[in-house]
C-alpha cells in the first residue's frame, strides 16, 4: 500500500510548473513531463523527476508508468488535440483522477467528454491553489489568504451529522472559526449553533493552514 499519493504533471508552462512545484515542496512524489528539452533542463533544478517526452504517445505513457499514478494534471491548454490525447491515454492506462487545464468552455466540454475528471480554467484558478486543494484531500475548496491563514470549505463528516455546533465544539477541537454554512447554492452567514448539521451541508471556515491536517 502506497504511503502517499503520486502525481504527474504534463506541460511545464507557468501553470503546470506552479502545480508541480507546490506539490514537490509539500513532499509529494511528482513526475513532471514536457516535450521541450530546454524547459525540462530548466525545471530539473527544482523538480526532482523531470522527463522530456511526448505524452500523446501510448508507448510513452506506458514507459513512464503513468498507469500507476494516482492523479495526472494535464496542463497543455494551448493544444486541445494534445490535451485530448493525453487525457484519453491516461484514462485508458487506468489513472484514477485526470485533471485538465482548458482554454474555454468548448474545450471544457470536449475534455470532460473524453474522460477528464475535472477541468480548470487558468484565469479562474491558480496552479498553486489547485495543488493546495489536491494536498488537502477531503476539503471541497481552499483559498489561501496568506501563508498562514486559509478559507476552507469542509464537507460535514459522518460523525458530525445530527449534532449541532455547540455539541461538536469544533473551534476548540480544530482551532478554526466557522463563518458560514453552505447547502446547495445557499450560503447562510447567520449561523444557528443549535441547528443539527446534515450530510448535504458544508462548513466554510477560516483556519490556520498548518492545523488543517487535523481534519484529514
Amino acid at each position: 500500500m502506497k504511503s502517499k499519493k503520486t502525481y504527474a504533471v504534463f506541460g511545464l508552462g507557468r501553470y503546470g510548473t506552479a502545480v508541480a512545484r507546490e506539490l514537490v515542496d509539500n513532499g509529494m512524489e511528482v513526475i513532471a513531463v514536457d516535450i521541450d528539452q530546454r524547459i525540462v533542463n530548466d525545471a530539473s533544478a527544482y523538480l526532482p523527476v523531470c522527463k522530456c517526452a511526448d505524452v500523446t504517445d501510448a508507448e510513452v505513457i506506458s514507459r513512464l508508468g503513468i498507469g500507476n499514478i494516482d492523479t495526472v494534471i494535464v496542463c497543455m491548454a494551448n493544444s486541445l488535440e494534445a490535451s485530448v490525447m493525453a487525457v484519453t491515454l491516461c484514462k485508458e492506462a487506468g489513472v484514477e483522477s485526470v485533471i485538465a487545464k482548458c482554454a474555454n468552455e468548448m474545450h471544457q466540454k470536449i475534455l470532460l467528454r473524453v474522460g477528464a475528471d475535472q477541468v480548470v480554467f487558468p484565469e479562474n484558478e491558480s496552479g498553486i491553489r489547485l495543488a493546495k486543494n489536491l494536498l488537502s484531500s477531503g476539503f471541497i475548496d481552499m483559498i489561501s489568504l496568506s501563508s498562514d491563514v486559509s478559507v476552507v470549505e469542509i464537507g460535514v463528516k459522518d460523525e458530525w451529522c445530527g449534532k449541532n455546533l455547540i455539541e461538536l465544539n469544533l473551534r476548540k477541537k480544530y482551532g478554526f472559526n466557522i463563518i458560514a454554512i453552505k447547502k446547495g447554492e445557499n450560503v447562510d452567514v447567520s449561523i444557528n449553533p443549535e441547528r443539527p448539521l446534515d450530510a448535504e451541508s458544508s462548513l466554510i471556515v477560516i483556519a490556520n493552514t498548518a492545523k488543517l491536517g487535523k481534519l484529514k
